[in-house]
């Protein structure tokens, strides 16, 4: 008697009726015929996983993120463990902004693929993206231990580090950023400003002039030279670097008020009138250059035109003394003796309360 183990197949056969039927060979066609129908079925899906990773791949190239992700998401159905499928959705679901899902799969990806330097990265921008950052740098600096060659990761990081203020540290990542890929000319500028804000200005021009000649069209290039000039004291090149920004920003209030700021440290407050007047009316909320028309019209004899943008400077920063001395000064030249007397108390008062903060010399407080 034969010995055999009663098994249920995949096509619902008994198995022992092979065994026990030897003659009767029906059972056992069924069981091939069953057999290839379930090899074709594994081809096919074999087949069908490739081609939805590459149509996946295919719609990322292309910018169409959605089409990307339901490649990939029935890559993924058919193949759950399948790395390129995993891959392919987390990025989809970050470049569509689908935030909550990205975190899904990078979590699930990371934990099954630890040593994937791109599914770290990925994981970490997921979490910037979310104002997480403590997990952004966490997942960013883990991608940067397991492949730290390419420069991207770096400029990542340095992103998420400026967020918070953390400029020297920032500095370092873009410092590789920029010796691995010296054209990229956005990590020079924001080396640049981890430069300025870690007083560091002259090397700070050195960065800005480079992203200059990588990229003369440079969005705000300009701009933040200028800054950088201003900071060492040098108004002249400032102000040239400014007016260069100014046609390619020619509404930004920002860009507008540095140059005004500049042209009225320099003593062209002829200019600085016309560059402020500009700031107020694009944003009547910034008070530093209701401060800065204020005294430059009263450079101009304007004492009227002082006493109203004085005035509204300290209604936008009511603790800042610098506007009631200028307005004390605007005051005392209307013969308004009083008043004037009111103001330079309550510029005395204020900066007792705010040893700190700049006085009448030191312009508008930034």
């Amino acid at each position: 008697m034969r010995a055999a183990v009663f098994v249920r197949g995949i096509c619902g056969v008994s198995w022992l009726k092979l065994f026990l039927s030897p003659v009767n060979s029906r059972p056992l066609a069924a069981v091939l015929a069953c057999f290839m129908a379930v090899s074709a079925a594994s081809w096919a899906q074999g087949q069908q996983l490739p081609n939805l990773v590459r149509e996946g791949q295919l719609a990322l190239d292309a910018g169409d993120f959605a089409a990307a992700a339901r490649a990939f998401e029935q890559a993924r159905q058919l193949a759950p463990d399948s790395r390129e499928a995993n891959r392919g959705l987390l990025l989809s679901y970050l470049q569509q902004g689908r935030l909550s899902e990205a975190e899904n799969v990078g979590q699930t990806a990371v934990t099954q693929w630890p040593k994937d330097a791109d599914l770290a990265h990925w994981l970490g921008l997921v979490y910037f993206k979310q104002h997480r950052n403590a997990l952004a740098i966490s997942h960013l600096q883990r991608a940067e231990s397991l492949d730290d060659s390419h420069s991207d990761v770096h400029f990542d990081l340095a992103l998420v580090l400026l967020s918070e203020n953390k400029y020297s540290e920032a500095a370092i990542e873009l410092e590789k950023a920029v010796k691995i890929d010296p054209n990229a000319a956005l990590a020079h500028v924001l080396l640049g400003r981890a430069y300025q804000n870690t007083n560091r200005s002259v090397q700070a021009v050195e960065q800005f002039q480079t992203a200059l000649r990588i990229d003369p069209n440079l969005p705000l290039g300009h701009y933040h030279l200028g800054f950088a000039y201003e900071s060492l004291g040098r108004n002249s090149e400032a102000v040239a670097e400014y007016e260069k920004e100014l046609p390619h920003s020619p509404n930004s209030p920002t860009v507008l008020y540095q140059l005004g700021h500049s042209q009225l440290d320099a003593g062209n407050w002829k200019s600085a009138i016309v560059h402020l007047k500009k700031v107020t009316a694009i944003d009547p909320q910034n008070s530093d250059a209701s401060y800065d028309l204020g005294k430059a019209f009263l450079l101009q004899g304007d004492e009227e035109g002082a006493v109203a943008a004085l005035r509204h400077a300290i209604e936008l920063k009511p603790a800042n003394p610098s506007p009631h001395y200028q307005l004390a000064r605007a005051l005392e030249k209307q013969g308004k003796k009083d008043e004037a007397k009111r103001e330079l108390a309550i510029f005395s008062d204020l900066k007792k309360a705010q040893p700190v903060t700049g006085g009448m010399a030191a312009g508008p407080v930034q």
